[in-house]
């Protein structure tokens, strides 16, 4: 009796080790968890690089409504190089404005958040607007940014004349984002990632007239 039972048992084990009806659910148990994260990382950073283009491209409209509208250093929009030596007719002196959104201040000037809401929000607005505009206010390419979230620096070009009646300030504009990040949809919760910062992002424009239209 015991050689019978010893002998179905080992009969029974080699039918086991010949049975491959569970093979292809261990191997979707080992791999598919692998496959999924790595479903769910493409499609996450293909949302940060998404955010990415849609924040340059908002920093782009950003700095060409700023060469064009008043300066968020309000200082600037009667500056004539005059006012620090220049006598008229002398090349425009130089001169650097650095604003921060985040603090309301202008180095070497006076901060304007109403000159800063224009470039943010658009002409004539003080928080982003949902009729469309003529021309798109940055909130609307990029909903999650606010005047805190902007650095803007007005610097010397190099062109322009002291002391001329009707003729204000040429200056290089760069604007840059701060204290905005992609933040991940779905990793960030799976994995604990934190977001990507945007501070990097920034675009240049030379000033026109500085003076609002």
């Amino acid at each position: 009796m015991w050689r019978f039972e010893r002998m179905h048992f080992k009969s029974a084990l080699r039918g086991l080790r010949r049975d491959e009806s569970g093979v292809a659910a261990v191997e979707f148990g080992l791999l598919g968890g692998f496959f999924i994260l790595l479903l769910l990382a493409a499609m996450d950073f293909g949302v940060a690089l998404w955010q990415h283009n849609r924040a340059a491209k908002a920093v782009q409209l950003g700095v060409r409504l700023a060469a064009v509208s008043d300066p968020v250093s309000k200082d600037l929009a009667t500056f004539d190089g005059t006012q620090i030596g220049a006598q008229p007719g002398d090349p425009m002196p130089y001169f650097e404005r650095r604003c921060n959104g985040s603090m309301r201040t202008c180095t070497g000037g006076s901060f304007d958040l109403g000159a800063l809401q224009t470039i943010v929000y658009g002409r004539g607005n003080t928080s982003c607007p949902t009729a469309p505009q003529p021309y798109p206010a940055m909130c609307q390419i990029l909903p999650q940014v606010t005047p805190a979230n902007i650095a803007i620096d007005y610097v010397h070009s190099g062109i322009g004349l002291a002391g001329i009646s009707g003729i204000r300030p040429i200056p290089t504009i760069t604007m840059r984002l701060v204290g905005l990040s992609y933040d991940f949809i779905l990793l960030g919760d799976l994995l604990g990632l934190r977001g990507i910062p945007m501070t990097g992002l920034m675009a240049t424009a030379t000033g026109e007239d500085l003076t609002g239209r």
